[in-house]
C-alpha cells in the first residue's frame, strides 16, 4: 500500500503542477500552422554495413552562446538536413530529398551544435530522483504503457498504431547504422501472468523473438515467489515488487527514418537537433499512444516541469518515471538536470495542457531524450541532460513520416 501511495503522489505530481498562480498562465495547446514538407526524389543507396557501435554520446558539443555566433541555417540548409534516409528491414536503403513549402525562416539561430569535447560521464544529479513504475494499474496504462524498449538498449515512445518514436543515436552513430540495428525490435510493455514460468505455446519464430532474458528471471522469480509462500515468509511489498516487473512483446522494425541532419555517412559530425528517428513496426498494436505536440518555450511549461519514462539500464526492466524542470533551452534543444541513465535514451518528452476551447487536458510528447552531454558555456565546460525539440518543421517531417505525403499535417 506503501509503494503504490508513493506512486500515485508522483503520477498526481507528473499530470497537474497547476495550481495557485499558475492557473492564472496560458498552459494550453495553441494550434500553429506547420511547414509542408513534400517529397521531391527517392533513391537507392547502398546497403549499410552495420557494424558500428552504439553511440550515446556525441563527441563534439557546445553551448547556446556558442550558437549565437553562427549564421542562422538558409532554406537549402534546412531542406538538406530534412532530408531523411530509410533502411528497410531486408537491409536495403533509400535517401528521399524534401522541398519545404510555407515556412517562414525567423532570423532566431537554429543551428546544431560543434565544438566542445565530452568529459566525464554522469547522468544522475546529486539524490537520485527518479522512481520505478512497479503498480500493474499504472504500467499497463496510460501514459506508462506508451514507453517501449529497444533490442538496441534504448527506449522509444508509441506515436501510433504502427510508429515508434525515438533517438537515431539509439540505430545510427551518423557514419553507420550500429549493430544489431538491421533485425532492430521493439519490446512492447506487458504483464508477467502467473503461468509464465510454464512451457510457452506459439511458432518457433515467436519463441525466437521472445526476450530470453525475460523467461528465465520470470521463471526464477516464480520459483522464488513459490518456495516463499510455502515458508510463509514472503512479504506485501516483496509480491508488489516481483508483480510489477513487466515483461515485453517483442516486434520486428519494418523500415526506420533518421534525418540527413544525423546520417551525415561521415561528410559532416551529426548534429544533436536531429537525434531523433521514426521506427515503423511489422505488426501494428493495440495499445494507446501518445500524440505529437510542438515544444513550447520555458514559460510556458506547467511548473517548468518535463516528464518522461523509460529502461534505465540500472533498474533491469523496471519502467523508470522522472520529472524535473528546464533550465535552458535553444531552438531545438531542452538543457535539464532530469536524472537519468542509459537505456532512457530515446524516450518520450511530453507534457499536459488543456485543449483550445476544451476542459480536458491532454498529454503530448515535445522532445526526444537524447541523453547526456558536457558543452562550452562562457568557455567553461558544464554538463546538461539534453531533450531534442520538436519545433513546427520537425512535426511535419514526423507527420510526413507516420501518415505520408497526403496526410493533413496542416496544424500541430
Amino acid at each position: 500500500m506503501e509503494n503504490m501511495l508513493f506512486c500515485w503522489i508522483f503520477f498526481i505530481l507528473g499530470w497537474t503542477l497547476i495550481d495557485g498562480s499558475e492557473m492564472e498562465q496560458d498552459f494550453m495547446w495553441h494550434l500553429r500552422k506547420i511547414p509542408r514538407l513534400v517529397s521531391e526524389r527517392t533513391f537507392p543507396l547502398t546497403s549499410p554495413t552495420f557494424e558500428a557501435d552504439a553511440k550515446m554520446v556525441l563527441s563534439t558539443v557546445c553551448g547556446i552562446e556558442c550558437q549565437k555566433q553562427l549564421p542562422a541555417p538558409s532554406l537549402s540548409d534546412l531542406e538538406d538536413s530534412l532530408s531523411y534516409e530509410t533502411v528497410f528491414e531486408n537491409g536495403t536503403r533509400t535517401l528521399t530529398r524534401v522541398k519545404v513549402q510555407d515556412v517562414i525562416l525567423e532570423p532566431t539561430h537554429n543551428i546544431s551544435m560543434k565544438g566542445a569535447s565530452v568529459r566525464r560521464k554522469r547522468q544522475v544529479y546529486g539524490t537520485d530522483s527518479r522512481f520505478s513504475i512497479l503498480d500493474k494499474k499504472f504500467l499497463t496504462n496510460f501514459p506508462f504503457n506508451t514507453a517501449v524498449k529497444l533490442s538496441t538498449g534504448c527506449s522509444g515512445i508509441l506515436v501510433s498504431p504502427s510508429h515508434v518514436l525515438t533517438a537515431a543515436h539509439c540505430v545510427h552513430d551518423g557514419k553507420d547504422y550500429i549493430k544489431g540495428s538491421k533485425k532492430l525490435r521493439v519490446g512492447l510493455l506487458k504483464m508477467r501472468n502467473k503461468g509464465s514460468g510454464k512451457k510457452r505455446r506459439g511458432s518457433k519464430r515467436s519463441r525466437r523473438e521472445a526476450n530470453v532474458g525475460d523467461q528465465q528471471e520470470s521463471t526464477k522469480d516464480n520459483l522464488e515467489r513459490a518456495k516463499a509462500r510455502r515458508r510463509g515468509k514472503e512479504s506485501g511489498r516483496g509480491r508488489r515488487v516481483t508483480e510489477g516487473r513487466p515483461s515485453f512483446q517483442w516486434t520486428r522494425v519494418k523500415n526506420t527514418h533518421i534525418p540527413k541532419g544525423w546520417a551525415r555517412g561521415g561528410k559532416a559530425d551529426a548534429a544533436l537537433d536531429y537525434d531523433y528517428a521514426l521506427l515503423e513496426l511489422k505488426r501494428a498494436h493495440k495499445k494507446k499512444y501518445m500524440e505529437l505536440g510542438i515544444s513550447p518555450t520555458i514559460k510556458k511549461l506547467p511548473g517548468g516541469m518535463i516528464h518522461f519514462s523509460g529502461f534505465d539500464h540500472d533498474r533491469a526492466d523496471q519502467l523508470v518515471y522522472r520529472f524535473c524542470s528546464v533550465s535552458d533551452e535553444s531552438n531545438d534543444l531542452l538543457y535539464q538536470y532530469c536524472d537519468a541513465e542509459s537505456g532512457s535514451t530515446g524516450s518520450g518528452v511530453y507534457l499536459r495542457l488543456k485543449e483550445p476551447d476544451k476542459k480536458n487536458w491532454k498529454r503530448k510528447i515535445i522532445a526526444v531524450y537524447s541523453g547526456h552531454q558536457w558543452v562550452d558555456v562562457h568557455g567553461v565546460q558544464k554538463d546538461y541532460n539534453v531533450a531534442v525539440r520538436i519545433t513546427p518543421l520537425k512535426y511535419a517531417q514526423i507527420c510526413l513520416w507516420i501518415h505520408g505525403e497526403h496526410a493533413n499535417c496542416t496544424y500541430g
